[in-house]
């Protein structure tokens, strides 16, 4: 009985002291909530207002709204802030590089590099080569007169001073069209020279056989160092048995990627993309490239509605892609370890390099965006990261496009998103 008013205080003062908390704690509950919500409201403004901006800047260019799409993802959370027509399919012009230079990438390695060869079919008996020497292209963009001139040293070094057969130009790697689907008769010289694997100086000796080109150029070149071929070069493919006499290698892989995005050169753009189909498909045909970057774009999660891959370089007027897929791709590679600096180390850089080397000059863009850009007569684009903040995409269509104010309207938006 004398026990039990002790039990009672004690329940009392533990009751009170739960009291305290828990009053202790909705004040403190009742004071944070209203900061709550003023942060909230804070930051609801400031999306708002970005969004006008955004908006403001992308109809800037009196573009019609079916015929121009854009997308900004906040790389820190993935977060979408601004979207418009971005899952409607439209001509990518030069952004059409970016699908190719992920799925190079992915497929090949930043450090792939592409060889030349040249084989011998038959023997070697003392100084003479008995047989045919075979010139080798794999598709080097870069392939150089210096190149053939380091083959040519190879040759003589391996102790051949004449070959009693031809010397054979080999372009089997890839398929022999010269062009791309869906291009303008107009873009085969002026817009991207003649497609092969074997071509040198990046086919600036037009021809309609550039590998005939290549191997005159080797052929002239083994004579000046001391090395004689009986026949006349000729178009042919090597056996398997041919046995390797001499090789050369391209950079690796990001350097090429890096002069195809950053000066947005059609030629190794359509070359890349059928190396890419020889690698994974075992034959280099646009077709094959095409098919293979579509696999690693659906592999990556990137949404294909919409999307048709038909070159490398943005020329066909086949060609399409949304600006979902685009921004979906931006954020693969960023969130990709082994991707992210090469990927984005081959874009042009305002006010720098490139072909934004023009353009974004003042702050607070210059150097701060990495973007590709696109032009055609009917389509100008820009697509890339704001710092490390922003994956944007900006594309627009016309016939033409007003590629003036089109520029003008990309510029104004990211800008927008550098000031932020």
């Amino acid at each position: 009985m004398g026990t039990r008013p002790i039990f009672s205080r004690l329940a009392a003062l533990a009751l009170t002291a739960t009291l305290g908390l828990a009053l202790c704690a909705s004040s403190t509950a009742l004071e944070l909530a209203p900061q709550a919500a003023r942060s909230a409201g804070e930051n609801n403004a400031a999306r708002t207002e970005l969004v006008r901006q955004l908006n403001a800047a992308l109809t800037s260019a009196r573009i019609p709204s079916s015929q121009r799409a854009a997308e900004v993802v906040d790389l820190t959370n993935g977060e979408v802030l601004f979207s418009r027509h971005a899952t409607g399919p439209l001509a990518p012009a030069s952004n059409e590089k970016l699908p190719i230079t992920l799925a190079a990438l992915t497929l090949l390695g930043p450090g792939y590099r592409i060889p030349t060869e040249v084989l011998g079919e038959g023997e070697q008996q003392g100084s003479e080569w008995i047989g045919d020497l075979v010139l080798k292209g794999y598709g080097d963009p870069g392939l150089s007169t210096g190149n053939l001139k380091q083959l040519a040293r190879q040759v003589r070094a391996a102790g051949i001073r004449s070959v009693s057969g031809s010397l054979i130009a080999d372009e089997s790697y890839f398929d022999r069209s010269r062009t791309a689907p869906g291009w303008k008769s107009s873009f085969l010289i002026n817009e991207c020279a003649p497609l092969s694997a074997l071509s040198v100086d990046r086919g600036h000796v037009t021809s309609a056989s550039p590998p005939l080109v290549a191997a005159r150029a080797f052929s002239r070149l083994l004579a000046a160092n001391g090395v004689s071929v009986t026949g006349d070069p000729r178009p042919g493919t090597a056996s398997a048995e041919a046995l390797q006499v001499a090789s050369v290698e391209s950079p690796p892989l990001w350097k090429l990627l890096r002069f195809m995005d950053r000066e947005s050169d059609n030629y190794s753009a359509e070359l890349m993309l059928k190396q890419i189909g020889a690698y994974e498909n075992e034959q280099g045909t646009t077709a094959n490239g095409a098919a293979a970057v579509k696999t690693v774009l659906a592999n990556a999660g990137i949404s294909l509605a919409g999307v048709r891959i038909v070159d490398g370089s943005g020329l066909s007027r086949n060609d399409r892609l949304t600006a979902t897929a685009l921004s979906q791709l931006l954020v693969a590679a960023w969130d990709d370890t082994t991707l992210r600096s090469p990927f984005v180390g081959s874009l042009a850089i305002a006010g720098r390099v490139g072909t934004l080397s023009h353009r974004l000059r003042l702050r607070p863009t210059f150097g701060k965006v990495f973007a590709k850009t696109g032009t055609t007569n009917s389509a100008s684009a820009l697509s890339g990261y704001v710092r490390d903040r922003y994956a944007f995409v900006i594309l627009q269509n016309g016939s033409p496009v007003a590629a003036a104010r089109a520029r003008a309207a990309q510029d104004r938006f990211v800008t927008v998103l550098a000031a932020q």
